[in-house]
């Protein structure tokens, strides 16, 4: 009957696929290993005892080359890939270079997506991302929520890239059978984030500011929008272990979001890393600036059925991330 059972679930429409979890030995690529998803998916996979996996930094492999891409799969030949590689970046970021985000984007994935399919890749996991749904989606966004509306302007050619990456897994399941899966996280942050008051997302740039304004003794901070927008929140530890969850137990076409099942506004968020921080001044909010899109809570009934739920709560993983900054604050990432 366990036979059974476990053959069921290696089965999908009728495809027999290869059971990552099986094999520790198994050659994976992390696609993205140095970034902040990348690398939290690596140290996750080597506590679970995986120990083969192929590198490259951006230095040695420019993902956005179709060439270099293409000559780097039909040497190395990874069975198992976490496309975790992407620019990203924050509401400010996301106004100022919407053409460099929809190009790099959709290079990355192209590359990467077709040529794991071209050298015989088993199964490739892809990461999207919530700002995927609708600018004015009915909370808790459910998966098949996509695509029924306009999307959020801010953000529109990260989300629109993201959407041509997720389709690329589903057509290459429909067109040739192959094994590619992809899932949605909410709003990461942790060890390895992006420092940078112009690129970052919203919880790096709080903690970059307040911090400064903690050192320098200034009595304001001003923070843009009304602080009146919901936002989720994950830890980059837990989403590397959805994902890794994912890759050992999905096989489906739906994507899957990946989130804590909680938000809170940018004004409560403010307040609770002004406490960590331990900054004493006043927030003024520039409402004058947007606030992007004004809720934006992921339903994880999907993933909560798989088996797989969250561990870690937001104010200790900002606790965390804020003493990891205090190490790392004079080589941290600037851009």
């Amino acid at each position: 009957m366990l036979r059974y059972l476990l053959f069921s679930l290696m089965v999908w429409g009728g495809a027999l696929f290869a059971d990552f979890s099986s094999d520790k030995n198994a050659k994976i690529y992390v696609a993205g290993d140095t970034g902040m998803v990348g690398s939290a998916i690596v140290r996750n996979l080597q506590a679970k005892g995986y120990t083969n996996f192929v590198t490259r930094t951006s230095m040695e492999l420019d993902l956005r080359n179709q060439a270099a891409v293409s000559a780097f799969f039909e040497k190395e030949k990874p069975e198992y890939v976490f496309l975790a590689a992407a620019k990203v970046g924050g509401i400010i970021g996301n106004s100022l270079y919407p053409a460099e985000f929809i190009r790099d984007n959709l290079q990355i994935e192209v590359n990467v997506i077709d040529s794991a399919h071209k050298y015989g890749t088993k199964k490739l996991l892809f990461l999207g991302s919530s700002c995927i749904y609708p600018r004015n989606c009915p909370q808790p966004m459910k998966e098949e929520y996509l695509l029924t509306g306009a999307l959020e302007k801010t953000n529109e050619a990260y989300a629109l890239a993201k959407i041509a990456g997720l389709m690329m897994c589903q057509k290459y399941r429909e067109q040739h059978g192959a094994n590619f899966i992809s899932c949605m996280p909410t709003n990461l942050y942790g060890s390895g984030d992006n420092f940078h008051l112009q690129n970052s997302h919203v919880l790096p740039a709080l903690m970059l500011k307040m911090h400064a304004a903690k050192v320098e003794r200034l009595d304001s901070v001003t923070l843009w929008g009304t602080g009146n927008a919901y936002r989720e929140f994950l830890h980059v530890d837990d989403c590397a272990d959805a994902c890794v969850f994912l890759m050992e137990h999905y096989n489906g076409d739906t994507t899957i979001n990946v989130g804590s099942e909680e938000d809170l506004t940018i004004k409560e968020l403010a307040e609770m890393v002004k406490d960590v921080v331990g900054y004493t001044g006043n927030l003024v909010f520039d409402t004058t600036k947007p606030d992007g899109t004004p809720k934006k809570l992921l339903d994880v009934t999907r993933l909560h059925d798989l088996g797989w739920k969250h561990k870690i709560v937001l104010q200790k993983g900002v606790e965390e991330t804020y003493k990891w900054f205090l190490e790392q604050k004079n080589i941290l990432r600037k851009k």
